[in-house]
């Protein structure tokens, strides 16, 4: 355990975390998600919601200011006009953890290749179906 470290972020966790560089991907999926399959570098966060471990990610994770979108979620039915109430929960913790970032929803044909594409990917066991973000991380700037 660590001061100021949500205990759900176990060690693998936050290694990745910090191994990770500008504009690398990281995808939480959903427990329905083919996750071992897909992922590249796969860790497990069974017995989690997405939630949670998506609020104590973005705690920690700084994000992409350059690209034209640091936070992209599924879609219900993958499709982006369509929304469940797991993606109404994912926009309002985004918008009250990171404001000034829009998460955007994509299409299945769109979302699914970069997840496989991501530097990690972390399985949770949410039980809501199309509940997959993936955030892109940025760079902490230093002063002047």
């Amino acid at each position: 355990m660590l001061i100021g470290i949500p205990s759900i972020l176990g060690p693998e966790l936050l290694a990745t975390l910090r191994a990770m560089g500008h504009g690398d991907e990281i995808a939480i999926v959903d427990g329905n998600y083919p996750a071992q399959d897909h992922a590249r570098r796969l860790i497990r966060a069974d017995g989690h919601g997405l939630i949670p471990l998506l609020r104590a990610i973005l705690g920690l994770l700084p994000l992409d200011d350059d690209a034209p979108a640091a936070i992209l979620r599924a879609s219900l039915f993958n499709d982006p006009d369509q929304a469940g109430p797991i993606h109404h929960e994912i926009e309002h913790l985004c918008a009250q953890a990171k404001p000034g970032y829009a998460v955007k929803a994509m299409p299945g044909h769109a979302l699914y290749p970069r997840i496989r594409a991501a530097h990690t990917v972390v399985a949770t066991s949410e039980t809501a179906l199309y509940a997959n973000v993936i955030l892109r991380k940025g760079v902490i700037r230093g002063e002047g």
